[in-house]
């Protein structure tokens, strides 16, 4: 099975709040990062639907971090891979 990736993931685990309305506000933890998106760590039950568009914020650090917007491009059954959007992109549809 080849790797599609366009960018090489780390291994990071932070904690980082994402909501949509389906699932509303989790903090949950995240598996691995990449210039293009993240990893995020989620019960089979709290998955948005592919092509939704979440909100997140990484908490726990000394200033606010920015709230990015992210679309779900990814579901196995450790989590969800989510993509980075730029600033008030929100491509994808928003279930």
């Amino acid at each position: 099975m080849s790797d599609k990736r366009e960018y090489t993931r780390t291994p990071f685990v932070c904690r980082i709040r994402i909501s949509h309305e389906s699932i509303g506000e989790l903090e949950v933890k995240t598996r691995d990062v990449s210039d293009g998106g993240v990893f995020v760590v989620l019960e089979p039950e709290q998955v948005p639907p592919i092509g939704s568009v979440v909100t997140g914020q990484v908490q726990g650090l000394v200033d606010e971090a920015p709230v990015v917007n992210m679309e779900v491009v990814r579901v196995e059954p450790g989590g969800v891979g989510l993509k980075f959007l730029g600033p008030g992109n929100s491509s994808g549809s928003e279930k």
